[in-house]
This record gives C-alpha cells, sequence and structure tokens, in this order.
C-alpha cells in the first residue's frame, strides 16, 4: 500500500519555553455529487492530531497516531469515514499537537537538539468511491485552510495551555465561515518508513473521583487516592479570562504541599501543568489534547471555594487498552496489594510501549521493558504492542549493532552506553512472546537485528573473554542506583551469555541452523569465561559475593545442577547476612525469588516480599505506595519515582512459584502446562489463571487443617501435568498426576516436611 507523503502544516516554526505558538488546526472542505459506496482515509499527524469528519471527532485513541521518532518511522491510520460523508458539503478537520515532532520538554535526553525536530504536521489522503464507482481523492494539500487553535501550549512531558476565550466554535463543521484562515504550506517530509500502526489505542479505561478536596494557601489539593497516569478532565462555569492552573504530581511535602522535585526535569512552571482560561459562556468541559501525566494528587490554583467541589474534576485514567490475560489473589492482602499495584505501574507505564514512569520520562527505557516482559505477558496481552515498538528499536539500532538505551530517542544513548542489561530486550521480548503466544512473526522479524547484536557483543569481549560495559544491577536498595554489589562485568556476561542461548533457540525456532551454532557456540565460550574467572569453585561463589551474583549464576545456568546445590547455600548465607532482607536491584530481583523457589525456600521468598520493614515490598506498602516505587530506599531518603514497573516480576514468581502456573515450560510445545504450586505456609488459599492460546488455564487451592484441595480448569486441547513438592502426595501416595479432564478436583496430604 502507498501511503501519502505530503506534509502540510501553518508554518515552519516551532515552539519552544521561550516562545509559545499554538497549536494549529486544518480545515479541508470538499464536495461529493452522489453518495458514496466507500471512503477511506489515511493519516499520519506528527507529532500527535485529532481527526474529525463533518464535526464528529474519530480519531482511534489518545495521542494518535504513535509516539516515535519520525527519522526511523512514521505512523499512519486507517479509517473507513464512509457513515460520515454526504452528499454536498463535507469538512475534514485536524488538530496538531506537538508530540515527539518537537519534545523540546525532553531535553535532559536531548530531544530539542533532534535532527527531526520541526513544526506540527499532517499527511493525509481520503479515497471516496461513489455508487457509479468514481474514484474522488481529497488529500493535503495547499488547499486545505489553517489557523491557530485554543491550545496556546502543549509538550508531552510538561503540559498544555487551552484558552477557550480564543475558540471558534463549529470550525470542524458545514457552513462555518473561515474566510479569515490562511492556506496551508508545504513542509519537509520526514525521512522514516511509513507504516500503519497496527498496535493498540490508548483509551481511558477508567474514571476517579476525588477521595478529598483540601484547601491549601492560595489553591486546593486534590487526592484521587492512587498513582497511576492519564489526565484530568475540567468541568467549570467561570468568569471571562478566569485562568485555572492544574499542577500534577505523586507526593507531598511534609506541610501538605505538592512536591514535585523528583520529577521536575524542565523549567519551574512546566511541570505537568495545564492551565485552562475560561471564556464565561457557562459550563465548560476541558480535557487537554496532547499531552498525560502521571499523578495521584493535583493543585488546583485559580478557581474559588465554590468552584472547588467533586465535579470540578475526574481522573481519566489513560493506557494502552491491554486486556487482562493473568491474574492472582491469595489470604494474604500484602501480595494482593503487590499484585494490584503491578498492573497499576504496568498500565501507567505503557503508551503504545513499557515506559519507566509516566511523570519525569516517559521514556522507552529497553532494559525496564526487558525485565518485566514476562510478567507483562502473564498478565495482559502487550504483544502486538511488542512487535510494534520491536519495529522502533530495530531502526534505532547502529551500523554496527549497538543499541540507545531508550527507543525513540533523537539521536541520545545511541553509542551502546547502556549495554546487555538493556540490550537484551531485542532477545527478551520476541523471546517470552513465542513461549507464551506461539508467534515465529516476532522471531522472524528481529533475528538480522539479533545477530547484529550478538556480533556487537563478541566484539566487547575483554581479554578473558568477559563483558562489562553499560548499566548494571539498577537501583539495588539504600544505594545510588548504578553503584550494585554485583560487578557489571557479573552481571552484563551471564545476561549476554543468556542472550546468546536464547537466541539460538529462537534461531532453531524458525530453522536457522548455522546462525543457530553461532549463538550457541557463543553462549557456551561466554559461560566457560565465566566459570573460569568469575566464579570461585573452592566455595561456590561467584565474584561480587552478593545477593545478584549468586542467584543470577544459578538461575541463567552458570553452575552445573550439582554444583548449584552448593552455590544456594552460599546465597542463603548472603541472604542471612541482610537478616533475610532482599539486597538486589532490578535484575537480582527478577530471578532471586525464582531460585529460592526452586530449592524449596518459597516461604523464605514469601518473608523477604512481605515483611513491612525496609527493605522490602511490605514496606512500600506500609509507607502508604499504591503503585510500584523506583527503588527501595529508607524512610528518610528520596525516593525518584513512585510509578515503575521494573520491579513487577514478583506477580510473575505468585502465578508461577505459589499457584503454580507454568505455561509451555519447556519452551517448545504450546499444548502443554505444568502446575507445580509451593504451598506457603502461611497461606491458607491461592488462586490464578491465564488465558493461553488454548483458552484460561485456572488454578485454586484452598488449605483446610492437614489437606489442601485442588481445584483446575484447563483448556481442553492442553496437556497438564499437575506436581506436588516433596511433603506432599495425593490419595494414591504420588506426587504427580496427568490431569486429563477440563475441570479437576483433588485432595492433597500434608505428610512430613523439613
Amino acid at each position: 500500500m502507498k501511503l501519502p507523503a505530503r506534509f502540510i502544516g501553518s508554518s515552519a516554526e516551532y515552539s519552544d519555553f521561550s516562545r509559545h505558538i499554538p497549536a494549529p488546526c486544518l480545515r479541508k472542505s470538499f464536495s461529493l455529487s452522489l453518495p458514496v459506496k466507500s471512503a477511506e482515509m489515511l493519516i499520519c499527524g506528527l507529532g500527535f492530531y485529532r481527526l474529525f469528519v463533518n464535526g464528529r471527532e474519530i480519531t482511534k485513541g489518545y495521542l494518535a497516531p504513535y509516539i516515535s521518532a519520525p527519522d526511523d518511522l512514521l505512523y499512519f491510520d486507517r479509517y473507513d469515514v464512509s457513515e460520515y460523508l454526504t452528499e454536498g458539503e463535507n469538512i475534514i478537520g485536524i488538530l496538531l499537537g506537538n508530540g515527539m515532532q518537537n519534545a523540546f520538554g525532553g531535553a535532559v535526553w536531548e530531544f530539542d537538539k533532534a535532527p527531526f525536530r520541526g513544526s506540527p504536521r499532517v499527511s493525509f489522503c481520503l479515497t471516496a468511491v461513489t455508487e457509479t464507482k468514481e474514484e474522488i481523492r481529497v488529500q493535503s494539500d495547499e488547499s486545505v485552510l489553517c489557523a491557530a487553535s485554543p491550545i496556546v501550549f502543549d509538550e508531552l512531558r510538561c503540559g498544555e495551555h487551552y484558552d477557550s476565550t480564543k475558540e471558534q466554535g463549529g470550525w470542524t463543521q458545514k457552513g462555518f465561515d473561515d474566510s479569515a484562515w490562511k492556506p496551508a504550506v508545504f513542509l519537509e517530509v520526514p525521512r522514516g518508513e511509513a507504516r500503519i500502526c497496527e498496535c493498540e489505542p490508548i483509551v481511558c479505561s477508567q474514571i476517579l473521583e476525588p477521595v478529598s478536596i483540601t484547601p491549601i494557601d492560595d489553591g486546593y489539593l486534590y487526592d484521587f487516592g492512587v498513582n497511576r497516569a492519564g489526565l484530568c478532565s475540567l468541568q467549570v462555569t467561570g468568569r471571562r479570562g478566569q485562568e485555572i492552573s492544574l499542577e500534577h504530581g505523586e507526593r507531598l511535602l511534609e506541610n501538605g504541599r505538592l512536591d514535585l522535585k523528583n520529577i521536575a526535569f524542565v523549567p519551574e512552571g512546566y511541570v505537568q501543568k495545564d492551565i485552562f482560561i475560561c471564556n464565561g459562556k457557562g459550563e465548560q468541559n476541558y480535557v487537554p489534547s496532547f499531552t498525560y501525566h502521571g499523578f495521584r494528587y493535583v493543585f488546583v490554583k485559580g478557581i474559588t471555594k465554590q468552584q472547588a467541589t467533586r465535579n470540578l474534576l475526574k481522573y481519566l485514567v489513560l493506557h494502552s487498552d491491554l486486556q487482562e490475560r493473568g491474574s492472582f489473589s491469595c489470604s494474604c492482602e500484602i501480595l494482593n496489594k503487590l499484585q494490584e499495584m503491578t498492573r497499576i505501574s504496568t498500565l501507567s507505564n505503557f503508551y503504545y510501549f513499557p515506559t519507566d514512569c509516566p511523570h519525569r520520562e516517559k521514556n522507552g527505557w529497553t532494559g525496564d521493558a526487558s525485565v518485566s516482559a514476562e510478567h507483562m505477558l502473564l498478565n495482559l496481552n502487550p504483544e502486538t504492542s511488542f512487535q510494534e515498538w520491536l519495529r522502533n528499536i530495530r531502526k534505532a539500532q547502529t551500523e554496527d549493532g549497538a543499541f540507545p538505551g531508550i527507543v525513540p530517542t533523537g539521536g541520545w544513548g545511541v553509542d551502546g552506553w547502556a549495554g546487555p542489561a538493556w540490550d537484551n530486550v531485542i532477545v527478551n521480548l520476541p523471546y517470552y512472546t513465542y513461549i507464551y503466544r506461539g508467534n515465529t512473526q516476532i522471531i522472524e522479524e528481529n533475528y538480522g537485528a539479533i545477530l547484529r547484536y550478538l556480533h556487537f557483543l563478541s566484539a566487547k569481549r575483554d581479554q578473558n573473554g568477559l563483558i562489562g560495559f553499560g548499566l548494571g544491577d539498577w537501583c539495588q536498595p539504600a544505594r545510588p542506583a548504578n553503584t550494585p554489589k554485583a560487578p557489571q562485568v557479573v552481571t552484563d556476561s551471564i545476561l549476554s551469555m543468556d542472550m546468546a542461548y536464547k537466541a539460538a533457540f529462537l534461531l532453531e525456532v524458525i530453522h536457522m541452523p548455522l546462525e543457530r551454532d553461532f549463538a550457541e557456540a557463543l553462549a557456551k565460550s561466554l559461560r566457560e569465561s565465566i566459570r573460569k574467572h568469575l566464579v570461585d569453585f573452592s566455595a561456590f561463589c561467584v565474584k561480587g559475593n552478593c545477593q545478584t551474583s549468586q542467584a543470577m549464576a544459578i538461575f541463567y545456568g552458570v553452575f552445573t545442577k550439582t554444583e548449584a546445590v552448593n552455590g544456594f547455600q552460599q546465597l542463603l548465607k548472603f541472604i542471612h547476612a541482610e537478616d533475610e532482607h532482599m539486597d538486589t536491584g532490578i535484575l537480582g530481583a527478577r530471578v532471586l525469588f525464582h531460585v529460592l523457589s526452586e530449592f524449596g525456600y518459597s516461604n523464605l521468598a514469601y518473608r523477604m516480599i512481605t515483611r513491612t520493614d525496609f527493605p522490602s515490598y511490605g514496606n512500600w506498602i506500609v509507607r502508604g505506595a499504591t503503585s510500584l516505587w523506583e527503588e527501595f530506599q529508607p524512610e528518610n531518603a528520596v525516593v525518584t519515582s513512585r510509578n515503575h514497573h521494573f520491579f513487577g516480576d514478583v506477580s510473575h514468581w505468585m502465578i508461577k512459584q505459589i499457584a503454580g502456573i507454568r505455561y509451555n515450560p519447556s519452551g517448545s510445545d504450546g499444548a502443554k502446562a505444568v502446575i507445580h504450586p509451593h504451598f506457603i505456609d502461611a497461606l491458607t488459599f491461592a488462586q490464578a489463571s491465564h488465558e493461553t492460546p488454548h483458552g484460561k488455564l485456572n488454578v485454586y487451592w484452598v488449605r483446610r487443617n492437614d489437606e489442601i484441595f485442588f481445584f483446575i480448569r484447563k483448556p481442553h486441547n492442553i496437556m497438564l501435568m499437575l506436581e506436588l513438592d516433596a511433603g506432599y502426595t495425593f490419595l494414591n501416595g504420588r506426587r504427580e498426576y496427568e490431569v486429563k479432564e477440563d475441570t479437576f478436583e483433588c485432595r492433597v496430604l500434608i505428610s512430613n516436611r523439613n
């Protein structure tokens, strides 16, 4: 399909902090002499657009069409507009926002210097076929008329300013007087590859009301009770010229005022701030068009006491339109809260692709997505969005095979500095998507980039055959983010080995034996180097002598199975040395609790997670967390973000280790599953589900005295094995049972256990 490439706008001038240029409205009038049989419209609005046909908005969702670097990929949306067209005059109305085309609020990551930076622009083509088979084409050109909109400022990270006194009512409808509007001008065509956007749109999934309204000095603090992401809907009757400002944040100072210091990467007065100016014409409703915020609290200035009502603000919770695929609940309210917090943080940070935080950065950090890929696929359906984002990641890959740490990027971080722990997103997203969904297309699309990266890694090996560059075990408790106990050469070398093994697996799936052999040889060579230079086999300790080094070596197979038993004893010593507290960053936390469960220590993992003193997940909860935080910090230290998903693998641990759901455990047969629960002593019941490609798999167990009652519902064509830990048996004395029934119930006896 040929996509239109005629970009127009109101001018080549673009906004910055010193000069605000209003978002442009574009209007195209055309006539149809006959009824249409079909009509399709293709549109690419950069950075964002809203689309109207004859006064009706038909935009697919918020922040359309996508968030990408225009020099890499240009996203078009396709609309069937036949039902909106009429005989006679018809009007196409388009409102444009800056988006990534002019993301000057991201100067920390040099988006203000991006080579594609420019003014908003749009390319569109409407093709209508009449009942007489006549084809009529309407496209972006100089016959389109432009004017300034009431959006006098918009920036993706900063917010939006809207002056409703400048509204031109009816501009998207027929009969509007556009004689004062000026013709559009042709603008530079971005260099990116044009394609239709295939991922889920951004939608409003929930509307929250404030739980409290508190007058503070010159304004009112609205508390919505939970830290999420989205926009506020403002409903107000104000006097003409009344200016109302909304500042959004996730934490408060001791005096109760909003604290924006942890998310302030832009000039003062621009931090997640929306401004609305009333026109005095009765009740008005305003929702920003081209931004979003991460927040729990909103500080409102410029309203009267009479206006400070519950109806003034509503919280529109926004995220990509991902559907639930997994669930977990149990008798422990801390675990239930963690499951809820993981879901909140995952969705708060999914705007077409996984981001790191919804307030400060809004960046697609690759390492964050990599450690979260499995728990996202267990709980939601992100695979289509993963596949779309991977197209952007491939475009960002350098000629020598390196990746930037964030995608999209305007050129910042493209020298491969992030390192293997972040770059393994190119393997982990295809790998886990294939495991859970059986998608081979995602492998076929990415194998070239994977191989290029493996060659890049090969060239980065040192004299000992090891790899150590970029970022390490990020955010270890009570330490600066990139000063972990685990040496970088340990985490990078192990993850590089893991990448190569996974790449070999994926290449085998798509029948590429020569490439598979290369990847497997690299993996084996890395493992040999790790074992030779990073492991002290006299004590079975990995360099660093810490929880992360030891757990990663066990989880990723540096040790043999026999050696791992001794290595695990050292891990227990490191845990006990910390008084049974977790002491890992995101790389160690991804594997630590799974290792404990696989060696029969799920009760210890449970205690480490749920204890309420620092550092622990439970400590977050008793300190008031409603979403996952970026760091484990003591009470008097700064937590830089209170809405991050990269510590969310705890949800995966609950579904897999407590409830026992292990779908496609071998990786090679999507028609098989194993249920192998670990019955935590402190729990009286646990429930989990996962929607496999064959249907939903449900597991529920409940403890009654010295027995456990098990209930399973499985898809008909799933082969299912039920396995028990030592110390538990079925009534026949066995610990394994092939479940052939679609609905199955059984009793489990609790025998002597160590």
